[in-house]
């Protein structure tokens, strides 16, 4: 097991320090002089001297890379020509318009993803295994039937229609929930749950759908083993089956995927966030791209390039506990 985590360890490191040279390749190296974007259009050229200089982009190319890294992992002293500003690590830089850390930036907006990515996968696991396992155990019946439909429906409807309809229904016509308007959890956690129902309900009835095809398919080739039969013909029973051998068995895939979606969760709510006015990473990244702001979306792309890949590790450890079959791979 130690050498397992050892080898998912290296390869994270690795696929990371690969991301960090695509992006600042991307849009450092990309046609645009940075200091320009920084100082805007109306800068003189003895400024943008300056600023070239503040930023090290007189430095060669190699070295740039490496105070971009170095900044990362040990922090970065920034000149303000008057003063020196420390950025402690893992430091992203400095926003070209307001002159703001990146990582505070990142601090400020990350609760907001954090609160609607983790909330969501609680609810559409709940929906999703739990309607999976009702198909599987009703197959052929007209409840098997109703509720593929329903999946059927989830997955194809994207996700702001269902928050249309939801915001329509729960706030407009029965008046039940008001408009949504994020609360942070630490100024009144009552609020922070009620406005951030309608978001999870949104993402939860879009990624439930494909969790209960998934759960569903993995329980009825499961319950076709001959080792189920065999447990059958001994005299256990279902409720033992079911719950000790083939849902166990059947939340392995399970297992994978939430992890990997809790990942990409991190940057992919971006309508359900501009939908329910969530001001997290997502909203933040369209709005840094309008203003060319480079800093904030590396930094803003890195997190979420370290999010999918701690997310990833993270489901092979849980992938290899479920089935230690994947640790002697």
């Amino acid at each position: 097991m130690i050498r397992f985590l050892l080898r998912r360890t290296v390869s994270a490191a690795v696929v990371l320090l690969v991301l960090a040279v695509v992006l600042y390749a991307v849009f450092y190296l990309a046609p645009g002089d940075p200091a320009q974007l920084s100082c805007g259009p109306k800068c003189s050229p003895a400024q943008l001297v300056q600023i070239r200089e503040q930023m090290g982009l007189n430095d060669s190319v190699y070295v740039q890379f490496w105070h971009f890294l170095q900044g990362i992992v040990t922090g970065h002293d920034y000149s303000t020509g008057t003063s020196t500003v420390h950025c402690s690590a893992p430091c992203f830089g400095q926003s070209y318009r307001t002159g703001e850390l990146v990582t505070d930036i990142l601090v400020a907006k990350l609760p907001a993803t954090a609160s609607l990515a983790i909330g969501a996968m609680v609810l559409w696991l709940l929906l999703g295994i739990g309607t999976g396992v009702l198909s599987a155990l009703r197959r052929g019946r007209p409840t098997e039937r109703l509720l593929t439909g329903l999946t059927l429906a989830g997955t194809a409807t994207p996700v702001f229609i269902i928050g249309i309809l939801l915001l329509m229904l729960f706030c407009s016509v029965l008046q039940w929930l008001p408009y949504p308007s994020y609360v942070p959890f630490t100024d009144d956690p009552q609020q922070w749950a009620w406005n951030l129902l309608l978001p999870w309900l949104a993402l939860a009835l879009v990624e439930s759908a494909k969790y209960a095809r998934l759960t569903r398919s993995s329980m009825l080739e499961t319950l076709a083993e001959d080792h189920i039969r065999t447990f059958r013909a001994y005299g256990v029973s279902e409720r033992a089956i079911i719950g000790r051998h083939a849902l166990r068995a059947a939340l392995t895939p399970v297992i994978a995927l939430s992890a990997l979606d809790l990942g990409t969760m991190f940057g992919g709510a971006l309508l359900t966030e501009s939908l329910f006015n969530v001001p997290g990473l997502g909203q933040k990244l369209v709005q840094s791209v309008e203003l060319k702001d480079l800093p904030v979306v590396v930094g803003i792309v890195l997190v979420m390039g370290f999010a999918v890949v701690i997310a990833n590790a993270a489901a092979d450890v849980l992938y290899a506990l479920a089935d230690r079959r994947v640790v002697l791979a």
